[in-house]
């Protein structure tokens, strides 16, 4: 399927760059040319990260019909290609499933995407612990594979998780996935007792170092491709003022190759979340966390990482979390703006957030994996209102801003409009602004009516020199 819609110049954009050599300011023009890529009367729901093809020509998507994708019905996994509009189908959902939350590998041509139970029953139905990952070919339509394995029946064995994942994206090497977890075996308890836990939301990730094999003793039981563990500590009821956390989530791998310790060694592999904290004044807000994993994710600590009937999956050995930012004490305190995932710069040295200035506008702020004072980027008149992705220079953050994409460069702070303002239906959605691996392109949904309804149609945005 082809549209024939035509770019059309919006913006015309002089950037000046100063040159760490000392040479004299030279000024850049940037033309910035916006292009609706999908048309079809149906709903289109980008992930906030990884839609992009490693040759930047295809777009990956979800059907979901509501505008934000709150409502799990996708039925479908596809891409679009932005020069000729040209559609194919990756996955068609069968047996009563719904999929959605696509992502592409950072190098092959394979996409990984939530998919929901198949053939659901009463005690069975899509939720957040009843859901897996799965990884498409393009070469192999409608043919996938279990990322994650599942075993619900104890003696839990390791490496399978016990409930569900999602939201699931490649590190920048392609090698290892992250997601966020909830538990099905202990979300039966309500409340947490000295007997037992309860679920919460966590942090995980899946490494190829052996695929898993359940046991046959649930009718949920399966087998996954890699080997699954949680990575984040969470605890029912944090004390007061202390850096326990009740939710870990929005997560993002740091850099393209970890990042440096203040020692100078590298830690290889790391993600950034959100922390739910409990302030002194018993408030619960968000804060930046990091946690640096080991390069062995199957060993177990003290408790197992497969967790048992009465506790949650415990990290793995080695796996180190801290906090980042103590925000308790600002007039606005903690993480806040629109839903987003926290971003770290390509070289891992910047880990970016939302958080809202004096006067109560969401800026963009930084941060070092090494802890440190937040940095703030943006001093808009506008607040932030999307989830962001860095250019893969390092140089730029794409985002929504005022009912326009904008792109701010991150060391000067300046934020430099590419669309024009639209009216409030049709502005740019703020779940996902996301570059492409070449840097020249930036994806998101706009709103179009057509004769039936008004759907979410892709668009970019193209940027040239």
């Amino acid at each position: 399927m082809k549209n024939n819609f035509l770019p059309f110049l919006l913006a015309v954009i002089l950037i000046f760059s100063s040159p760490a050599n000392g040479e004299p300011q030279k000024k850049m023009q940037i033309v910035a040319y916006e292009k609706q890529i999908t048309t079809q009367n149906k709903g289109h729901i980008l992930t906030n990260t990884g839609v992009w093809s490693p040759d930047s020509n295809w777009i990956v998507y979800d059907t979901r019909s509501d505008p934000s994708g709150e409502i799990f019905n996708g039925s479908t996994i596809e891409m679009v290609n932005i020069h000729t509009g040209e559609v194919k189908v990756l996955y068609h959902s069968t047996n009563g499933a719904n999929c959605g939350a696509a992502a592409f590998h950072p190098h092959d041509n394979k996409v990984v995407f939530i998919l929901g139970p198949e053939n659901p029953t009463l005690d069975w139905q899509y939720s957040a612990s009843h859901r897996q990952g799965v990884i498409v070919a393009l070469s192999r339509p409608d043919t996938v594979v279990n990322l994650d394995a599942r075993d619900l029946t104890p003696p839990f064995t390791p490496g399978a998780l016990r409930g569900g994942s999602h939201v699931h994206i490649w590190d920048a090497n392609g090698e290892w996935v992250s997601f966020t977890y909830e538990d099905h075996i202990l979300s039966k308890f309500k409340e947490e007792t000295s007997e037992h836990e309860i679920n919460l939301r966590n942090v995980g990730v899946s490494a190829p170092v052996g695929g898993v094999h359940a046991k046959k003793g649930h009718p949920r039981n399966h087998d996954g491709e890699y080997f699954s563990v949680v990575v984040s500590r969470t605890i029912a009821n944090p004390k007061p003022g202390s850096d326990e956390i009740k939710k870990a989530f929005e997560e993002g791998w740091v850099g393209t190759n970890g990042y440096l310790r203040s020692d100078g060694s590298r830690q290889r592999r790391a993600l950034s979340f959100q922390g739910h904290v409990v302030t002194s004044r018993g408030e619960t807000i968000s804060e930046v966390f990091i946690v640096d994993l080991p390069e062995d994710i199957t060993l177990s600590g003290d408790v197992p990482i497969s967790g048992t009937e009465t506790r949650r999956p415990y990290p793995p050995k080695g796996t180190i979390q801290r906090r980042l930012t103590y925000t308790a004490d600002r007039k606005y305190p903690g993480i806040q703006g629109p839903r987003h995932w926290l971003r770290s710069s390509p070289d891992g040295s910047l880990i970016a957030f939302l958080m809202k200035d004096k006067d109560g506008i969401v800026q963009l702020w930084t941060i070092s994996p090494n802890g440190g004072e937040p940095l703030q980027i943006t001093h808009n008149p506008w607040s932030i209102s999307s989830a962001f992705t860095w250019s893969p220079d390092g140089r730029y953050i794409a985002h929504i801003m005022d009912n326009s994409v904008a792109m701010t460069e991150v060391t000067t702070g300046k934020t430099f409009r590419l669309t024009p303002r639209s009216d409030d239906i049709n502005t740019p959605r703020h779940e996902a602004c996301v570059f492409s691996p070449d840097g020249k392109k930036i994806a998101y949904i706009r709103r179009v009516p057509s004769p039936e309804k008004i759907y979410n149609q892709i668009f970019i945005v193209t940027l040239e020199e």
